[in-house]
């Protein structure tokens, strides 16, 4: 420890914490000595000196002062070689969060960078949630928007979490469960995709530690009992591999490696097999010099030992999405073991270790680190474009969930650029993983060159062509397929929005019926009008307005009535004056319910559904009851041109004989119409009953086909639900 300041721990020793806390801070300076300059650990020392005095008082649920986790959370950034300013903000992590210590006052001790790394991990302490889980949803969004400014605010969280997970053991179990999934669901993910491995395999090994105690307690024991029977054959398989390395002349590091229990733990899980069926609890990993070099040891390794056909992976020609870069073979060792082999340089090791973190101690230019970087920084990218077009905390969280789904495939556009994405994408994932207005107006694809739905399930290798129209739209039913998360939040996004322009739009469309049913004539309505009921109801401007009334969040007669001073307040319903006529071309705020199926020609009855706009009935549909009648039921008929096409229910009678389904198909086929939905059920070994739901254009349409039905010798009877 340099002399200049080392007087310091005498001078404040019994002030700032116990003689453990100074031999914590001790050991913190000397490892920092190694690679920062003297003035820098001072600084350091005086935010401990800060931290230590802005948590007297206060202890962990282990007895030990406060003070002692944000040294350790410190310790371990050290250990990564962060930069002076993450130390100290790592130190100061907490002092806004549990002590009176404002962030003006970092800002003026320490700079507003310390200051703004210490706010961006700080939960949202001052505010009233209506549930736990949109509480960690909010302070997710305020601490992922943090790292958009700066990625040493996740850092520093991961190191935060990985001293807690450290120190777990004080807590009750059910919490110990529930930070240990929460781990597993979002800090080991982020670790993995910002490449930082060593943290994500501690963060995973504790997380299933306090998750599954026994579970662990026994996959623990299973591998130190294979290593002590193993032990013999891996150096027998080591001092082989370094032979023949020498005599190839290729100058290299082999290390032996053991895999780690979570990663035993998913593998088990996911294929059902026992421990003692695993090939690839140990491993070797060789470091070489150079990436030629790195082709040159496969050679050899594959010279030496049989390959496993099926077992290679090559990520140095394609780097994974977190900049992983290593090449992965398993072979067919001595006495039947199988060896799994990772072939890497030395640098692509340390990155691999530390990955986004190494940007702080190579200077940019000087290795592959831009490599990592850029990778980090596209997907921060994409992270605030899902902030952005996320409705909410819950939904971001979601999203970002989705995003840190960890297999990956690769695809080719036709010009031959890879495109990553997770496992089971479909063709819609890629053209918005290409691009948004590709993913906006995409209508079908060609993979392989052969014509494919949008819903097609992509896989390694293949190349895809997204076939657009200018005049196509997102549709929702993409959502019941899509994996990705930036598929899934542009296509919430655009319905939205486009869900929005068609509230208002009817939203104007009842009101003005309201209004005219007042003033006995359409009349147009002054924005004198409009001011009043938006002052009265403290909105914004007229469109916000009118899109409440057309989702159904509030009552366009009322509204009306606000406007004009008409007191009167009844919930009876009125039909009286011109009901609102549905042309079909509504969109999204006007649906038609699924108990009856109303289709143009039914006699009909609207519903007011807060959220949703008008939901329309049969008038003569049980569930349109007295009960739902009042100031949420509207007087509505179809327009004299009704677009689209609509469902409709009915049930078949028919004769118990084979191939009467494919008649019946080939009838309704015939007729113009398409089988939605079809559900046979039996009614005895001779009779059978199939329910089908099909598109028409109107009643008329609907008449024609259950006509035509009638007329089959094998129909017994056809009705409409």
């Amino acid at each position: 420890m340099g002399a200049n300041y080392a007087n310091l721990f005498e001078v404040v020793a019994g002030d700032a914490g116990d003689a453990a806390g100074d031999t914590r801070i001790s050991e913190l300076c000397s490892e920092l000595e190694l690679y920062l300059e003297s003035e820098q650990v001072e600084e350091i020392y005086s935010a401990y000196l800060v931290g230590a005095e802005a948590h007297e008082g206060q202890n962990r649920l282990s007895g030990e002062p406060y003070i002692s986790h944000p040294v350790a959370v410190a310790r371990i950034l050290a250990e990564m070689r962060m930069d002076s300013k993450s130390i100290i903000a790592a130190i100061l992590h907490d002092v806004i969060e549990d002590t009176p210590t404002l962030k003006e006052h970092l800002a003026e001790q320490f700079g507003e960078e310390v200051a703004e790394l210490v706010d961006g991990v700080s939960k949202l302490a001052k505010m009233d949630f209506r549930s736990k889980a949109e509480a960690q949803a909010e302070n997710f969004r305020k601490m992922m928007l943090a790292m958009v400014k700066d990625i040493r605010v996740i850092i520093i969280k991961l190191a935060d979490r990985l001293h807690n997970m450290r120190t777990l053991d004080a807590m009750r179990p059910e919490k110990r469960r529930r930070i240990a999934f929460e781990t597993m669901d979002i800090y080991a993910p982020i670790a993995n995709r910002l490449g930082i491995f060593k943290m994500r395999h501690e963060l995973l090994d504790l997380s299933i530690k306090a998750a599954y105690p026994m579970r662990y307690r026994a996959l623990e024991s299973a591998c130190k009992e294979v290593v002590g029977y193993r032990k013999e054959i891996f150096n027998t398989i080591e001092a082989a591999i370094r032979e023949r390395l020498t005599e190839s002349g290729i100058n290299a590091t082999v290390k032996y490696r053991q895999k780690n229990i979570h990663s035993i733990y998913r593998k088990m899980k996911e294929k059902k097999i026992s421990f003692k069926e695993l090939t690839d609890v140990f491993g070797v990993r060789i470091m070489t010099e150079s990436v030629d070099d790195c082709y040159r040891v496969l050679g050899v390794m594959h010279n030496l030992y049989k390959p496993l056909p099926g077992k290679f992976k090559d990520y140095l020609a394609i780097p994974k999405t977190n900049g992983y870069q290593s090449l992965h073979s398993s072979l067919f060792g001595p006495h039947g073991v199988a060896i799994e082999v990772q072939i890497r340089t030395v640098e692509m090791d340390y990155f691999a270790e530390s990955g986004i973190a190494a940007h702080w101690i190579y200077k940019e230019g000087e290795s592959s680190t831009t490599n990592t970087q850029g990778r980090a920084l596209e997907w921060l990218k994409n992270l605030l474009e899902m902030q952005q077009k996320s409705g909410s905390s819950q939904e971001f969280l979601e999203s970002v969930k989705v995003d840190l789904f960890p297999d990956e495939i690769y695809v080719f556009t036709p010009k031959g650029a890879i495109k990553k994405l997770p496992r089971g994408a479909t063709v819609v994932d890629f053209a918005y993983a290409v691009h948004t207005d590709v993913g906006n107006t995409c209508v079908a694809s060609r993979i392989d060159h052969h014509m494919s739905p949008l819903s097609s399930r992509l896989y390694n290798g293949q190349t895809i062509e997204v076939i657009c129209s200018q005049a196509s739209r997102p549709h929702p039913s993409w959502l019941d397929f899509v994996i990705t998360a930036k598929a899934r939040t542009n296509i919430r996004h655009f319905l939205k929005s486009l869900q929005k322009a068609e509230a208002i739009s009817l939203g104007q469309r009842l009101l003005q019926q309201s209004v005219s049913h007042i003033k006995g004539r359409d009349v147009a309505i002054p924005k004198t009008r409009f001011k009043k009921v938006l002052d009265h109801y403290h909105m914004s401007d007229q469109a916000e307005l009118l899109a409440e009334i057309g989702l159904g969040n509030r009552n366009s007669s009322l509204v009306a009535k606000a406007m004009y001073d008409i007191e009167e307040d009844t919930t009876a319903f009125d039909d009286s004056g011109n009901p609102l006529a549905i042309k079909g071309t509504e969109g999204m705020v006007v649906s038609f319910a699924k108990c009856c199926r109303p289709v143009p020609g039914d006699a009909i009855a609207g519903f007011m559904s807060s959220g949703k706009g008008i939901v329309i009935h049969q008038r003569s549909c049980p569930n349109l009851t007295e009960r739902n009648k009042g100031d949420r039921q509207l007087s509505v008929q179809w327009s004299e041109h009704v677009e689209g096409e609509y469902l409709a229910y009915m049930r078949v009678q028919v004769a118990n004989q084979r191939g009467v389904l494919a008649t019946l198909a080939a009838t309704i086929s015939d007729m113009s119409s398409n089988i939605e939905h079809v559900n046979v059920t039996e009614k005895d070994g001779r009779i059978s009953t199939i329910e089908f739901v099909v598109t028409v254009t109107d009643r008329i349409h609907l008449a024609r086909i259950m006509k035509k039905l009638r007329r089959l010798p094998v129909v017994n009877r056809i009705w409409r639900k």
